[in-house]
């Protein structure tokens, strides 16, 4: 048979996916006329679909020596080449073809590729252009133009070049699935989804559209579906690393950190360096309390990837959770430099334990808004007037459950005046059937879970309510939903409680604070009005009960002899771990030294953290045992053992807030140092609207000093015990009617001045 005829009918079932067939004939072919180059390219081209590579590029090697600059043999070799992430070579490859023909436009396209993958980006711009300046209309082209401009972070011109390939070659998966993930990155995620599957249905074995369908569900919020959606992505293709990094996201999303945890293990072990699942290892390590591992894990990410956006701020948190001082004095700097480069994507609340700095923190709300937020949003209120009867009030929280912010909360909602004001629930976090989701439940006028909708639509609940006042508890804790009110759904949007900061943002009008914790000094650090209330920002439930009286014993405290000045003292703090730095533990240490028989009674944290407090004990001269432990327990208990304690030692540059209102609710004395920022001022509002002004230190020094001349004079720190009991129920920081009062007010004005 004729050689040629062999070919011609090899290349026929080569076309239409017969590869075995064209095999046979391809060999064939070779052996009728070993001097003809195309039995050996086409079959090489047949290897290569097969995946055996090294086979493909011997072949076409051999047809190169028989037809030297052959530039459909060198494209193709090219083609192989970047397959072996060889794309220097491949590069120089397709260059080789388009010296002998210019007008190669697909080779072009192919070159384009090549040095997206190398991250020359204007390039590869350049060398997709030429393609289409050769053909106007070819659809591959623009979709390799819309890719390396959506590299580029140009999405709308990206948005652009897809549509033009699809205008060429209508239902292009390839472009409908790019096209979807640019239309995501414009946050127009109704649209992104409507786009990856019409990919689908073209191509329902698309396994990277099915990934792609479950990331775009999941900034929906419709969790369940983007874990099928994942499912199938991972049923076509076992080994999809990628699938399995962003179905570990949706369930660290579902707090289902351990299944979190099991998927990134997956994703790492098929692709080892892979930086984000790294990360997002971290963080589930962090949630499942092994922060030790957490670290690890981040420090591994920022060795694939010392850019990677999202590794330091997780790793600084690590270190803060473990007690790592040195480590977290060389972060401090790290941070500070990145929020002001607005490079890592800072989390602002990590930020606040490293730095007593409003300008800082601002910059880094700031940073953390661009980065994360959705970007300008179409505005769900355009200037509409109410004219309700009562003022329509929304609370939008994560927390509406057994949570300290429900429980400083809760009498407050109770309070409102329901003849002037609607109270309104927006709930996007877990209902745990405790008493007090039922006591909130009953608390508001309407209680509207929003876990399944997405911040859109969230939103335009809110707008449909004709809400005058919406109010964010959360800000940018876990699980809050800051970005809801970025849609614009009510002509009044402040923040208050969740957040101890600026929001960073143009869309929150009102911070709802005091003059103790923003000074009229610090009003150029936020973004925001500040809605400053007359006695102080703090509120809490002045209902709740203390657990029955304990003895040391039962606390956990050795029974100290007594007799000396000194003798038995407990210095307490119940803070977070995270929040003891050196500086403030060098003076705890001193105090003990210097406070015969003393002792430091701390909160329970992980092991790894309690390990390095003992550590640094030592370190300074103390013995660990004069360190004790409270294990987690009750919130009644834990106020009830707060009684045994003389005197509770703050902690700066994150002050104690919830614990410091609790420890003068049992009657425990408090100093603190007013810092400079927010988070470093709310124990001193708190002392002040207590009525003990004199417990608030203006420096390191001061605060040493008030902290041992009380542990030496048992006589002052009974006085401010009794004043503490005996005063307690008059005290602004406990008139919870009071402080209702003061905020319905504020809320009055903020309607005046709109």
């Amino acid at each position: 048979m004729d050689p040629r005829a062999i070919l011609s009918q090899a290349i026929a079932f080569h076309q239409t996916g017969k590869l075995a067939d064209a095999e046979r004939l391809y060999l064939q072919a070779m052996a009728a006329d070993p001097r003809e180059p195309t039995g050996p390219h086409m079959l090489g081209v047949v290897r290569a679909q097969q995946g055996r590579n090294s086979e493909a590029l011997e072949l076409m090697g051999v047809a190169l020596t028989l037809r030297p600059g052959a530039p459909e043999v060198l494209s193709n070799f090219g083609n192989v080449l970047k397959a072996q992430g060889r794309l220097g070579e491949a590069l120089a490859s397709y260059d080789q073809a388009l010296a002998v023909k210019p007008d190669y436009f697909s080779t072009w396209n192919k070159r384009a590729l090549a040095l997206r993958d190398l991250g020359r980006l204007e390039e590869a711009l350049k060398s997709a252009d030429k393609a289409l300046a050769l053909q106007p209309d070819y659809a591959e082209a623009l979709n390799t133009r819309g890719i390396i401009l959506a590299d580029m972070k140009r999405f709308d011109d990206a948005l652009m070049a897809y549509e033009g390939a699809l205008a060429a070659l209508a239902d292009f998966p390839d472009t409908l699935n790019n096209r979807a993930l640019a239309l995501k990155e414009l946050k127009r995620f109704d649209e992104a989804l409507g786009s990856v599957e019409r990919a689908l249905t073209v191509q329902p074995g698309f396994a990277q559209a099915w990934n792609n369908r479950g990331i775009i569900l999941c900034d929906l919020k419709r969790m369940g579906e983007a874990l099928a959606s994942y499912e199938r992505a991972l049923a076509l293709n076992p080994d999809y690393a990628e699938a399995f990094n962003n179905r570990a996201v949706a369930q660290f999303g579902l707090k289902r950190f351990a299944d979190s945890l099991a998927d990134c293990e997956r994703a790492i072990a098929l692709e080892p360096g892979f930086a984000d699942a790294l990360c997002n290892r971290g963080n589930a390590l962090s949630e499942l309390n092994r922060p030790q591992d957490a670290l690890a894990s981040y420090e591994q990410a920022l060795g694939v990837d010392p850019a990677h956006p999202r590794a330091l701020s997780g790793l600084a948190n690590a270190a803060m959770t473990v007690g790592d001082w040195t480590r977290t004095s060389k972060l401090a700097d790290a941070l500070k430099t990145e929020v002001l480069a607005g490079r890592s994507l800072i989390q602002p609340f990590v930020l606040m334990g490293y730095w007593d700095d409003s300008e800082l923190q601002l910059r880094c709300s700031q940073n953390y808004v661009r980065q994360a937020g959705p970007g300008p949003q179409t505005p769900l209120w355009t200037g509409q007037h109410y004219n309700h009867d009562k003022i329509r009030i929304a609370y939008l929280s994560a927390d509406f459950h057994e949570h300290v912010t429900a429980t400083l909360m809760v009498e407050m909602f109770e309070r409102h005046d329901r003849d002037r004001f609607e109270i309104i629930a927006v709930s996007f976090g877990p209902d745990d059937n405790s008493a007090m989701r039922a006591r909130l439940v009953k608390t508001f006028d309407r209680f509207h879970d929003a876990r399944q909708h997405s911040d859109r639509e969230a939103a335009q609940i809110l707008r449909q309510w004709e809400i005058d006042i919406a109010v964010d508890l959360g800000g940018y804790t876990s699980g809050a939903r800051p970005w809801v009110l970025a849609h614009r759904p009510a002509p009044i949007q402040a923040k208050y409680m969740g957040f101890p900061g600026t929001s960073g943002s143009d869309f929150i009008d009102y911070i709802i604070a005091d003059r103790w914790t923003v000074p009229e000094d610090q009003d150029r650090f936020f973004s925001e009005k500040i809605a400053a209330l007359p006695d102080t920002l703090w509120v809490t439930d002045t209902k709740r009960a203390a657990g029955a009286a304990m003895t040391r014993a039962q606390a956990g405290l050795p029974e100290l002899p007594s007799g000396s000045v000194g003798n038995g003292f407990v210095f307490c703090c119940f803070n977070h771990n995270w929040k003891i730095t050196a500086a403030l533990f060098d003076i705890w240490m001193r105090l003990l030294a210097q406070v015969e028989g003393s002792v430091l009674w701390l909160l329970e944290g992980n092991a790894s953290i309690r390990e390095n407090l003992c550590q640094q004990a030592v370190a300074r001269g103390v013995a660990p045992a004069r360190l004790i432990f409270a294990p987690r327990t009750s919130p009644e208990r834990h106020l009830a053992r707060q009684q045994l304690a003389d005197l509770f030692l703050d902690t700066l540059p994150y002050n104690a807030h919830t614990t410091a209102s609790d420890a003068l609710w049992m009657g425990l004395p408090l100093i603190t140092i007013q810092g400079r920022s927010f988070p470093a001022r709310v124990a001193a509002s708190i002392l002040q609207a207590a009525g003990l002004p004199e417990l608030i230190a203006d420096d390191l020094k001061s605060y040493e000093a008030l902290a041992l001349k009380l542990a030496r004079d048992p006589g002052s720190l009974m006085a401010i015990r009794e004043k503490l009991t005996t005063n307690r129920d008059r005290m602004a920081l406990f008139d919870t009617a009071r402080f209702t009062r003061n905020l319905e007010a504020a809320y009055l004005a903020m309607l005046n001045q709109a």
